[in-house]
């Protein structure tokens, strides 16, 4: 397996690489960046300096939170308060649960449409986006696999998600490298 900086330089030649070679789907221009979890900060770091070698040759890029995007949800659907009370009473499970409903049913905030709504505004031919902070969904609030599949059709624009954790086999993650999760599998966009 390459190394943490082989990879990143893989996927910056790739990004800078016309047409972007990040995808074999025209309709879902995602792949993923995985790292070492306990490498949050370094990896930040390595984005921005990312960022910045690819605005060198034309690319504007613009990172998203997917954290802020959870916020976003739990702030137009609730507040704090009521969902830390919610936790009080009923467990930790269940306002997961909660949180899970605000990012997947329509009635509320789905995560995809935040993120399209994001998306919708850029234009593929010049920006990139970098999806960061994806810890945010764990333990099991929402499984970024899942966030691909409903994401094909809804942007052109080339987006690398950077995954906290680690690649079992080819095709399978395991998210913040917890043992106990099973590795998902079947991700249909390219792994750096």
């Amino acid at each position: 397996m390459p190394s943490f900086h082989e990879r990143l330089s893989m996927l910056e030649d790739d990004l800078k690489a016309t047409p972007v070679r990040i995808s074999a789907y025209h309709d879902l221009p995602f792949c993923v960046f995985h790292y070492d979890p306990k490498s949050e900060f370094q990896t930040r770091r390595e984005m921005k300096l990312l960022a910045t070698r690819l605005g060198n040759v034309g690319k504007s890029v613009l990172t998203i939170s997917i954290a802020e995007l959870l916020w976003e949800a739990i702030d137009s659907n609730d507040n704090i308060d009521s969902l830390a009370d919610e936790e009080k009473q009923f467990g930790f499970e269940r306002a997961q649960e909660t949180v899970n409903k605000y990012l997947t049913d329509e009635a509320f905030s789905p995560l995809p449409e935040l993120l399209s709504g994001k998306l919708s505004k850029l234009d593929p031919k010049k920006n990139v986006v970098f999806l960061n902070r994806a810890a945010s969904l764990a333990p099991s609030i929402y499984q970024v696999s899942q966030l691909l599949g409903q994401m094909q059709g809804k942007t052109l624009v080339p987006t690398v998600i950077f995954y906290p954790g680690s690649v079992e086999g080819t095709t399978g993650l395991r998210f913040m490298d917890m043992s106990d999760r099973i590795p998902m599998g079947s991700y249909r966009v390219k792994i750096y």
